[in-house]
């Protein structure tokens, strides 16, 4: 298979799995079993993280008008919002950015394994459950983003640190931690979506400074098929969760989590 389909295809599955609470890494540990690309460790390292640009673009095209501070169609109280979010943002990327830079390559050694997604997979499947069980006889306190103070943002954010323990799913840990400190299914999804712009912008930087600039030309088209096919995905997939969470809420996602989770289980056992 060509190295060039094969990285349209992970970025299909990196577009679909990124911003549903599903886990991508969960998804792109098993299709690394299917679907290898035949370039160096150092590039596919690389890879599996700058793939994520596409994604990170999906989201900035279709929030556009509403992060854009600048945007000349907004009243002056409206750009005073869109600054204000964006403090938001970044105050609750600070725990992440924080804990991910100092200890990112210790926790990748240590928990970036099968047993370790397997066991986050159905953790947080079981916990979406328990939550979206509690929050049938309960009323969310916040369903607008004006409503989401700094302290919420913040406490968010530490959620957010969850997700580096690989197949926690970044979305995952903050739509659940929002949740449960009240904020509604749509704010708390839409503002897992504005924290992946810094989160994953920092990530791939590193991480392409660490591969350094030298790209080949096939490393260059591997990589860029690959943040082409997740953006497309990516724009599909935001679509049709807000328009899903707007009927339902997150339990298909939880039996979903621990459904995977057994697969992943059963798929390492059997092949060991």
């Amino acid at each position: 298979m060509s190295e060039i389909i094969k990285a349209i295809l992970l970025g299909i599955i990196e577009g679909f799995t990124e911003w549903l609470p599903i886990s991508s890494t969960g998804h792109m540990i098993l299709a690394d079993e299917f679907i290898r690309l035949n370039m160096s460790d150092a590039f596919k390292e690389m890879f599996f993280v700058v793939v994520q640009l596409g994604a990170i673009l999906a989201v900035v095209i279709l929030y556009f008008q509403k992060l854009n501070p600048f945007s000349a169609q907004k009243t002056d109280e409206e750009r005073k919002e869109t600054l204000t979010l964006w403090l938001k943002v970044a105050l609750a990327c600070v725990p992440a950015g924080i804990v991910g830079v100092l200890f990112e390559d210790s926790i990748d050694a240590i928990f970036y394994n099968w047993q370790t997604v397997t066991i986050t997979l159905i953790l947080y499947g079981i916990l979406f459950l328990i939550v979206e069980r509690r929050n049938r006889t309960r009323s969310f306190r916040l369903h607008h983003f004006s409503e989401l103070d700094i302290r919420t943002a913040f406490l968010i954010g530490l959620f957010q640190v969850l997700s580096l323990i690989p197949g926690t799913s970044r979305s995952g840990a903050t739509i659940l931690g929002a949740m449960l400190i009240g904020t509604s299914r749509a704010v708390a999804a839409e503002f897992s979506f504005f924290l992946a712009i810094p989160i994953m912008f920092g990530a791939s930087f590193i991480k392409i400074l660490k591969f350094g600039l030298a790209f080949s030309g096939m490393e260059a088209l591997v990589l860029l098929a690959g943040m082409a096919s997740a953006f497309i995905v990516s724009l599909l997939a935001i679509k049709f969760l807000m328009g899903y969470i707007r009927k339902h809420d997150f339990t298909l996602f939880g039996y979903y989590r621990i459904g995977l989770g057994l697969l992943v289980l059963l798929y390492f056992v059997l092949n060991q």
